[in-house]
């Protein structure tokens, strides 16, 4: 009898690093569950760039939620009143932390894991080339998998446990960006601007467009991304 594939629940962003984490798990054999989130968040365009990405790897599920994040405030990602900082090596992180947003997002994953009997969760976080986010650190990443393997029925009676693979969390953008594109990821299917037009224009000036701009020139690899003149914002 043939083997049945392991599921896995992706969260798809719509973004680099979150389709990397896709390719991987497609190339380790995985059925994968992708799960994105309607938040709020002023640069829509990543969701359907995640419905691009899903349909590209042929994704047979792919849920997005609606989540009213912008309702509790806090940040310039889901407030449009807010003027998004433009990269600064010296600050803490950006007014565009979301407060408590993985906690949140992993916390639907769980659920969705534990409704299809799926185990692992992948998530495409990093803290190498990245904001300061304090929700993209190892420790919080190896705390909220122990949490979940305290609080799901799967794990009660069961030996089973709850993984959260984070494939990209020690590697820089330029060395996730030349793993994806081993495993045949189309960069150009994604958004990852935190202001992008709803065409998917980027603004080139954010802390996401920055870390992205600079992980392709180290990696050597021709950015495909679409920047518009910054006389646009």
């Amino acid at each position: 009898m043939k083997k049945m594939p392991k599921k896995v629940i992706i969260l798809l962003s719509g973004g680099l690093d979150s389709t990397t984490c896709l390719a991987i798990a497609k190339k380790e054999g995985y059925e994968c569950i992708a799960l994105s989130f309607d938040y709020g968040q002023r640069h829509s365009s990543e969701l359907q760039a995640a419905k691009r990405i899903a349909h590209f790897f042929d994704i047979k599920h792919h849920c997005v939620l609606p989540l009213p994040l912008h309702q509790l405030g806090g940040s310039a990602l889901t407030d449009i009143q807010r003027t998004i900082a433009e990269y600064s090596p010296d600050s803490a992180f950006p007014n565009t932390y979301v407060p408590a947003r993985n906690t949140i997002f992993l916390s639907f994953a769980l659920a969705l894991a534990e409704t299809h009997r799926a185990t692992n969760i992948f998530m495409g976080v990093s803290a190498v080339d990245y904001s300061g986010y304090p929700d993209c650190r190892p420790a919080f990443i190896e705390a909220f998998e122990k949490m979940a393997n305290l609080a799901t029925a799967t794990t009660l009676h069961d030996t089973t446990k709850f993984k959260i693979h984070t494939p990209l969390i020690h590697l820089s953008k330029a060395e996730a960006i030349q793993l994806g594109t081993r495993l045949g990821v189309d960069y150009a299917l994604t958004v990852s601007c935190y202001q992008a037009t709803s065409e998917g224009y980027a603004c080139g000036r954010c802390d996401s467009c920055y870390f992205r701009k600079k992980g392709f020139t180290e990696a050597g690899i021709p950015d495909p991304t679409l920047y518009f003149p910054s006389s646009h914002y």
